[in-house]
């Protein structure tokens, strides 16, 4: 079982802190090992958050007994003691993961631990983020970056899409589907998608919507962006345009993303050959199906099924 600790400050965002527990404390006794989540501070017994909420938790001294420290939010000003900063970099040290949401990255960066990395926060706050800690590769315009046992999201909603995708690196696309169902929340927007669109075109998206229905139901077709812009009866230039400042994405990397997820989801639920895996999901072949693995995933469809499909059964 992976005990997560959440760590809350003082005047906490009740959001952010909310998806931490949505995620990460509630039971699921439907779903074996799942997270036994506990929020905790290094500083406070009593914290109050936004609108006159207070809630009691559990001050401790060392996350020894932890297996993921999240943090929710933090001050993008504040400093830590010596002792927090060395008790979190020896938990990480020692194999323990590290999840930030929104102003949380600034918590981790304070603590050194992004130095040299990428890391991303809320939009709002990136020109701070950049110039306190100039040292760490800031990625802008991205739902969150996650390598190396420490991730960070971006802002507000991005906590939604980053927990998501630690489920399915923990427990594989069918689990975190269901979790995703049960949210009534999109399974997966892909962490490279952009913060948000600056012009929403709502009647596009109304087209869209029944043209990425119809790409869903065709995925194991050989169907591509031309094929798209003629469903959506545009231009393909066109489309190519509107597609991208709607979804935040290109639609080839959308349709690439949608296959894989596919892929995924046969490779964790059915006993096929990597031939018919590739087939059936849109790749065509299996060389076409692992080039886009490693390239989106960075592992083998061979190692995806080796560390998901025995899940499969949950």
């Amino acid at each position: 079982m992976n005990k997560v600790a959440i760590l809350c400050k003082q005047n906490a965002s009740l959001f952010e802190l909310g998806c931490a527990t949505e995620f990460f404390a509630l039971a699921r006794p439907e779903i074996p090992n799942w997270y036994q989540g506990e929020v905790i501070s290094f500083e406070h017994q009593k914290v109050n958050t936004v609108a006159g909420v207070s809630m009691d938790i559990r001050l401790i001294r060392s996350l020894d007994e932890f297996d993921t420290l999240v943090i929710p939010s933090w001050y993008p000003e504040q400093t830590l003691d010596k002792d927090v900063i060395d008790r979190v970099q020896s938990f990480y040290h020692k194999g323990g993961r590290i999840l930030s949401f929104c102003t949380g990255a600034f918590f981790v960066a304070e603590c050194g631990l992004l130095t040299g990395r990428e890391a991303t926060t809320h939009w709002a706050y990136a020109h701070t983020f950049k110039t306190r800690y100039p040292d760490v590769n800031f990625v802008e315009d991205v739902l969150y970056v996650y390598k190396d046992n420490i991730g960070c999201s971006a802002g507000s909603a991005a906590a939604i899409d980053f927990s998501l995708a630690v489920i399915r690196d923990d427990f594989g696309h069918t689990i975190a589907n269901q979790v995703a169902r049960r949210l009534v929340v999109s399974p997966h927007r892909d962490g490279g998608q952009a913060q948000f669109v600056e012009t929403p075109i709502l009647s596009h998206q109304v087209l869209f919507a029944k043209t990425l229905d119809w790409a869903k139901a065709h995925l194991d077709t050989q169907i591509n962006v031309d094929s798209l812009a003629q469903q959506a009866a545009m231009s393909r230039r066109s489309f190519d345009r509107h597609f991208r400042a709607s979804m935040g994405v290109s639609a080839k990397t959308w349709l690439t993303q949608q296959r894989l997820d596919l892929a995924k989801r046969l490779l964790e639920e059915n006993k096929l050959n990597m031939e018919q895996v590739a087939i059936q999901s849109g790749f065509n072949n299996p060389m076409t199906l692992r080039h886009c693995f490693r390239q989106y995933l960075t592992i083998s469809p061979s190692q995806y099924r080796r560390q998901f499909a025995l899940k499969e059964t949950y």
